[in-house]
């Protein structure tokens, strides 16, 4: 036992450098600000009162958890079927499917976004396609329609493989016990498929929706500077303006929001009734 503590010393001591020691000073720069003196501080919460009372920010906020809940919408219609039709599929042909989803991946996220500038902007392949049809090109890049895209393309795995997973798992003598109870494919569907799959959907939303809402680099390339969302703000207050009380605040913020989302999906996770089998 004296040995295995000894073992999580070192873990602990990484814990507390590199996630603790942070943390808390997030929180003691977001709930303080620099005094007449410029080496004493004050604690205040004026960071928050400017943040909340100025609907710029809180504007800003809005658009984010707006974004953040269509990327999440969209990763579910696509990510869903994808995963229905890779967990159907057999041998090679899942390997190569799973493989098609994973590939990309492997390709840091920076890399991937930069490549749909690319696409997108006005001399692009899509406006060249576009061209050659005699059609006029359309302004793809820089758009709300260019980041949400973005975001779609880089999330939508964690979707697909976290929904796979649920539907790999699942036992398919139930879809024969369902067939046998005179259930058609669309009732089995219905009431077995799809109830055992939700713990793969929530995990999804998680792994969506957290990103999305607090991305910066994505806004920032696909949308030039002129789609700001917080992760934006954050990302400016730190390295542009110097304010890092403020900053530290909007991110202690979000901290609360990201938080709260996962207690609820947590929540409907565990009040899921398709937890305890799926009903015929």
């Amino acid at each position: 036992m004296r040995q295995f503590r000894n073992m999580t010393y070192p873990y602990i001591a990484w814990i507390s450098a590199m996630i603790v020691a942070p943390l808390l000073l997030i929180l003691l720069y977001a709930f303080t600000t620099k005094g007449n003196d410029v080496t004493t501080i004050r604690f205040t919460l004026e960071n928050f009162t400017k943040f909340f009372s100025d609907p710029i920010y809180t504007d800003v906020l809005k658009r984010s958890l707006v974004v953040a809940v269509i990327t999440t919408i969209i990763c579910i219609l696509i990510g869903y079927p994808s995963a229905y039709i890779i967990a159907r599929a057999e041998g090679k042909t899942k390997v190569m499917l799973l493989l098609l989803i994973t590939i990309p991946m492997w390709i840091n996220m920076l890399v991937r976004t930069y490549a749909w500038i690319g696409i997108l902007q006005d001399d692009g392949i899509i406006n060249t396609i576009l061209g050659w049809f005699g059609m006029e090109p359309i302004k793809l890049l820089y758009t709300n329609f260019a980041v949400i895209l973005g975001m779609v393309y880089n999330f939508v795995p964690f979707m697909i493989l976290q929904i796979y997973t649920s539907l790999e798992k699942m036992d398919k003598s139930l879809l024969e016990a369902a067939s046998d109870l005179g259930a058609n494919k669309i009732e089995s569907f219905i009431r077995v498929t799809l109830p055992l799959s939700l713990p793969g959907v929530i995990s999804g939303i998680t792994l969506v929706f957290l990103p999305s809402v607090s991305s910066f680099v994505i806004p920032k390339l696909l949308g030039g500077g002129q789609y700001v969302l917080i992760g934006n703000v954050i990302e400016t207050q730190f390295l542009t303006s110097g304010n890092w009380n403020f900053g530290s605040a909007i991110s202690l913020i979000m901290a609360i929001i990201i938080m709260l989302s996962m207690y609820i999906t947590k929540k409907i996770d565990k009040n899921d009734p398709s937890r305890g089998g799926a009903t015929l």
